[in-house]
């Protein structure tokens, strides 16, 4: 506080940046040496990083204070106007051809790395519950981790960073969407048509990025089937918790087992589909439905939601290739005779 007074006050009277921190110093003894003049700036640098992140935060713990959940532009919004108008046949219409696609990207200066995500995330829900012991706990975790690493991610990293977000943000909300629309309408909302869809950039920008090539591709491709299998994996178990019934608890049991293997044993890796994942929940579905009275049914829906939705890929890998190199090829198919002569001035 001491230096943003004295910074606006000198600022006012004309002094240029570099005088003002210059004179800043001089009136203060035991900064002498330009090494600790720089450490105190960037300690200063980093005291506000940790600002924005508290303020990024707190402005999602207060989401739902300072927003009308219910206002223009939501889901209760659109349900009180379909009532009224009383036109669900008309979103029934809408809603077989509709659907919205999130596209994540990636730049290397825009986002935190996983371990700073992770305490933003844990910093909101103390914030939410007012724990100011948790909250002041996290803030000095938050000082002593970095938030940039010293080497360019790689396209491979920046996907890691970006199924971050997939898997603790996207995989929950974009199903919730749904039950929230199933809920409401039930006879007109399709899951085979899901109303959101992910897409995903890194590891298929070839125009953009002189690093992506099919290994990097490839290797994106993998981590975006391993994070949905580990999302599938991880609620599988946490469904068990509920679903302690007969005929339904040998089922998931199978089921996860052979999640596992796929998520956590590489060499061990057996055959899965979104059919054979779909088939297991619908069956436990019936069994719930007809033999225990529909008890956490809801969980099963949302489970069956998610797999729909995402499938084994989780995000559409969007592939775009620079221009020059359709050139090269199509000027080997015209060499070649492939394509009629003079193709590429076409």
């Amino acid at each position: 506080s001491l230096f943003q007074n004295y910074c606006e006050e000198e600022f006012a009277k004309g002094s240029s940046p570099v005088r003002i921190i210059e004179e800043f110093f001089k009136q203060r003894e035991g900064f002498d040496s330009i090494q600790l003049q720089n450490d105190l700036l960037f300690r200063f640098v980093q005291y506000t990083e940790r600002q924005v992140v508290l303020f990024d935060a707190l402005e999602d713990a207060a989401f739902s204070k300072v927003n009308d959940m219910a206002g223009k532009g939501t889901l209760k919004q659109l349900e009180m106007q379909v009532a009224q108008n009383k036109s669900e046949h008309a979103l029934g219409e809408k809603l077989k051809s509709f659907a919205v696609q999130p596209v994540l990207t990636a730049h290397p200066t825009q986002f935190y790395p996983e371990e700073v995500l992770g305490i933003i995330r844990d910093l909101s829900k103390a914030l939410q519950h007012n724990d100011t012991v948790l909250v002041n706990t996290y803030l000095q975790q938050l000082g002593k981790t970095p938030f940039f690493k010293q080497e360019k991610p790689s396209p491979y990293d920046e996907a890691v960073r970006l199924v971050w977000f997939l898997e603790n943000v996207f995989y929950d909300a974009c199903a919730n969407i749904m039950v929230s629309l199933k809920r409401s309408f039930s006879d007109i909302v399709n899951v085979y048509n899901p109303v959101v869809r992910m897409g995903f950039w890194p590891g298929g920008d070839r125009d953009g990025n002189p690093f992506v090539n099919s290994d990097a591709t490839w290797k994106v491709a993998l981590a975006l089937r391993g994070g949905i299998l580990k999302c599938y994996y991880l609620q599988l178990r946490r469904l068990r918790r509920r679903l302690t019934f007969k005929g339904v608890e040998e089922l998931l049991v199978a089921l996860e087992s052979k999640l596992y293997e796929n998520v956590f044993i590489p060499d061990r890796q057996t055959s899965i589909s979104k059919e054979e994942l779909l088939d297991t929940m619908y069956q436990v579905r019936k069994i719930v439905v007809e033999r225990h009275d529909g008890l956490f049914l809801h969980l099963v829906d949302n489970l069956i939601f998610k797999i729909h939705i995402f499938g084994l890929y989780f995000a559409v890998l969007d592939i775009r290739q620079d221009s020059s190199i359709h050139k090269k090829l199509f000027a080997e198919l015209e060499r070649l005779s492939l394509v009629p002569s003079g193709y590429g001035e076409m």
